[in-house]
């Protein structure tokens, strides 16, 4: 089974500036959190940007940080605000980044020369898992459907995503049809330049099919405008009970878009448990409940050494699967 786990529970933070890690002694001898500053290696509006406010929000609503503040730092794939956090460790003891999959992908690949071993891991906080979606007037309506338009004309059955090729949603696209037995070099995959052109491309017939994050599926789905043929949870998902899995349909991969926290390297011990202590306090906060059910993540908790063994399998699995497609 092609598989990427994750813990219990997942989310993610980002920072970047030095923002007064203030705290005060409590009794079981770990701090509380004054502040936090995330620091976010992308533009406003982003998964990440979401990430970072919505965790923030979640933290400051149940008193369990003073203040968050925020900064976004674009540039280089994520690469800049990676670097900047390196550089400047000593002066960012109280900055939290946040990133996911793509530190994973664009290490490998050299976009940055940084992997996430040199950073301080704090934990994965959340999942979004990937789905592969088609039209709403599509004759496929199952993952059986499209690999037998596949086997019937390959070239004809293109599958769409909003990143580049060797990025996430071909990946994704690529590890589903090769558990279904099929050759994941001869997958048509078509890259376009984020999500939402994408999915303009599925809706106007561009494409066959589309793989993209669960998350950016739902609500399309739910107004009929498309239909999700297939999962990559290991279950069904409750805000879209009716979308099959692939592991149901006998397509045994499972895959999930964690996103998570990242300090700056040589982060002084009783910072890392501090910050590890407020994220795992912040799940059972009806606030956080709030912010998850409103943006459909998945609680998945990797803390600590948890999250590297987490990382490591993820970067082998991906790694494996960008040298048989010889992106690496």
């Amino acid at each position: 089974m092609t598989t990427l786990k994750l813990g219990r529970r997942a989310l993610m933070l980002g920072a970047v500036a030095a923002f007064g890690f203030a705290t005060s002694a409590i009794a079981d001898d770990h701090k509380k959190l004054d502040s936090i500053h995330f620091l976010i290696p992308g533009g406003a509006g982003g998964g990440w940007d979401g990430t970072a406010r919505g965790t923030g929000e979640a933290l400051t609503g149940s008193g369990l940080v003073g203040t968050a503040s925020y900064e976004n730092m674009s540039g280089g794939g994520g690469g800049k605000a990676i670097g900047y956090l390196i550089e400047n460790a000593d002066s960012n003891h109280g900055t939290l980044m946040v990133n996911s999959t793509p530190i994973i992908i664009r290490s490998l690949t050299g976009v940055f020369p940084q992997n996430f071993r040199d950073l301080t891991l704090i934990a994965g906080t959340i999942g979004d898992y990937a789905a592969i979606v088609v039209g709403k007037d599509s004759p496929i309506n199952s993952m059986a459907d499209l690999l037998a338009a596949y086997d019937a004309d390959p070239s004809k059955t293109a599958i769409g995503g909003g990143s580049v090729p060797g990025g996430m949603d071909h990946l994704v696209a690529a590890m589903a049809m090769e558990a279904a037995g099929k050759d994941a070099l001869g997958v048509k995959y078509i890259p376009y330049d984020a999500g939402g052109k994408a999915m303009a491309a599925l809706l106007s017939g561009e494409i066959a099919a589309l793989s993209t994050g669960f998350s950016e599926a739902v609500d399309l789905d739910a107004a009929g405008e498309i239909k999700i043929i297939g999962v990559t949870a290991p279950e069904r998902v409750a805000a879209a009970p009716d979308a099959m899995t692939l592991v149901e349909q006998g397509i045994d991969t499972t895959f999930v878009n964690w996103r998570g926290f990242f300090g700056a390297p040589g982060l002084p011990e009783d910072d890392v448990a501090a910050y590890q202590e407020v994220i795992e306090k912040m799940y059972d906060t009806p606030e956080w409940e709030t912010v998850r059910a409103r943006n459909g993540w998945v609680n998945i908790h990797n803390s600590g050494d948890d999250f590297k063994t987490f990382l490591e399998d993820q970067e082998k699995v991906i790694g494996d699967l960008m040298k048989k497609l010889g992106f690496l």
